[in-house]
C-alpha cells in the first residue's frame, strides 16, 4: 500500500528540520523550526495544549506545553513527530483528513523560509487529494476575506467556489499553491488573480488561514 501524501508530509518536514537546524526561521511570525516541531507534538500529543491551539483564548495552555518540550533535544523531537504515538491522529482515516493540509503548510513553511527557495514538483495525483482537501476547508478560511472567491486549477482547469457572490475573486494556480495562499502564506508561486482589484486586494492581504 502506498505512503499517504500526509505521512510523506510529515517524514519530508523531520528530514527537512534537521537540515536547517533548530534555530531556523519559519513562515510562521516568531516561530523556529524547533518551535514548530514542538507546537505540532503539542497538536497531537497534549490534549488540553490541543486546545489551546485552536481556542485563542486558551493558547496558554499551547504555550506552556511548547516551552515544556522545548526543553528537550531537538533531534529527539524531530524523531517523536517521525514516528507519532498510537493517538487518533495516528490513524489512517484521521491522518489523511487532519494531517494532509497541516504538514503540506508546515514543511513549506520551513522550506520557503530558506534564501532562494524553489516550489516542488507534486504529481497529480497529489495535487488531486490537496484540491479535494482545500474544496472545503477553504470555505472557511477565505471568511476574513469577506469577498466572494473561487479557485481554479491551472493544471486541469476544475474550479470550486469557496464564498459565492458576484464578481469574486477567482484564484488560478496549482491546489497547493493555492493552500499555502489560503493558510495565509505569502510565499507562493505562480497564481494568478481575476477580479476587482479591491476584492483583490482584501483577499491577498487579509488575515487568512487558521
Amino acid at each position: 500500500m502506498s505512503t499517504s501524501l500526509a505521512r510523506r508530509e510529515r517524514l519530508g518536514l523531520c528530514d527537512t528540520a534537521l537540515a536547517v537546524g533548530e534555530d531556523a526561521p519559519t513562515l510562521c511570525e516568531g516561530w523556529s523550526a524547533k518551535d514548530l516541531v514542538t507546537h505540532l507534538l503539542v497538536r497531537e500529543n497534549r490534549p488540553l495544549g490541543a486546545v489551546g491551539i485552536a481556542v485563542p483564548a486558551l493558547a496558554g495552555l499551547a504555550e506552556r506545553d511548547m516551552a515544556r518540550l522545548a526543553r528537550q533535544d531537538f533531534g529527539g523531537l524531530v524523531e517523536k513527530l517521525r514516528h507519532p504515538r498510537l493517538t487518533p491522529y495516528a490513524l489512517p482515516p484521521v491522518d489523511r483528513l487532519l494531517n494532509t493540509l497541516e504538514y503540506l503548510v508546515h514543511h513549506e513553511d520551513l522550506r520557503r523560509a530558506e534564501p532562494g527557495w524553489e516550489p516542488r514538483e507534486l504529481d497529480q495525483r497529489d495535487q488531486s487529494r490537496l484540491w479535494s482537501a482545500i474544496r472545503i476547508a477553504g470555505r472557511g478560511l477565505v471568511r476574513p476575506a469577506g469577498v466572494p472567491v473561487v479557485i481554479r486549477r491551472s493544471d486541469t482547469g476544475a474550479t470550486a467556489v469557496l464564498r459565492k457572490g458576484d464578481d469574486p475573486v477567482v484564484v488560478t494556480g496549482l491546489p497547493s499553491e493555492i493552500v499555502l495562499l489560503l493558510f495565509g502564506r505569502g510565499q507562493v508561486s505562480g497564481l494568478e488573480f481575476e477580479g476587482p482589484a479591491q476584492r483583490i486586494a482584501r483577499l491577498r492581504w487579509s488575515d487568512l488561514g487558521i
